[in-house]
Parts: C-alpha cells; structure tokens; sequence
C-alpha cells in the first residue's frame, strides 16, 4: 500500500467512524439498540437529554432543538457514509459537534466533551472537510 492509498483509507475510515456514530446516536433515539449499552432507549428518553444538555435553554425550546439535532444527524451521517458534499457536510458536522461539545461544558462543566471526545470528533469533521483526497473519493 502506497501513501496515497493509505491516506485515502484514512480518509474513508474517518468519514465512516463519523458518520456510524451520527446514525448510531439518531438509531438510539428510536429504540433500534438493545441491550445494556443503551443510552437514550426511545425519543422521550433523548428529549429528557437534550434538556440536560441545554439546561441554560428555555423549556419551550427542548423538543425543537431534539428534532434538530436529530435530523441533521441523521443527513450528515448519510452524507458522510455516502461521500456528498464533503466540504460542507464536513463543516456542518464540526459546528454540529463544537455546538454540541460547549452545551455540554456549559451545563455539565469541560470534563464531560473532553471525556467522550466531542472536540476530538469535531477536529476529525474539519479534516474531512478540508483535506479531501485529491484523486476519487472512496
């Protein structure tokens, strides 16, 4: 394997990893993971999350802003599965991830993003973004 392909692997398994993960958390909000691991378990139990999260945000906003983060999870883990628009779709989830990383730290204080790796996340979003293999994408 040549550095060329080894970068493009890289690349491939760095969209991926994103994009599974997105879909993942959206799968956990509408109960398509069982077993002990899970975190929400249903919509409810998301919705109650995101409360938490945005504890500093006005009650009224809550579900707006579940639905939001849900479906933007949602189309930017199939972008990044699918490989579309991978400057935008790049940046989109690195804002999503920063948005999510400092609600975070605002409600529950810096240790809780830096523990599950938001920020980290986030900076792997803006590679994707801007270092985009110059010969066909994966």
């Amino acid at each position: 394997m040549n550095s060329s392909q080894a970068k493009q692997l890289a690349f491939l398994y760095t969209r991926a990893a994103l994009g599974v993960g997105f879909l993942s958390g959206v799968a956990d909000r509408f109960g398509l993971w069982r077993g002990r691991n899970v975190g929400y378990g249903n919509f409810e139990g998301f919705v109650r999350y995101t409360a938490k999260v945005n504890s500093f945000m006005p009650a009224s906003s809550i579900p707006f802003l579940a639905w939001a983060a849900t479906v933007a999870e949602l189309v930017l883990g199939i972008l990044l599965l699918l490989g579309l628009w991978l400057r935008w779709t790049g940046l989109a989830s690195a804002l999503l991830l920063i948005l999510f990383g400092t609600a975070m730290a605002i409600s529950f204080g810096a240790k809780s993003p830096l523990d599950y790796s938001v920020f980290s996340a986030s900076a792997a979003a803006v590679l994707v973004a801007l270092n985009q293999p110059s010969s066909q994408t994966i």
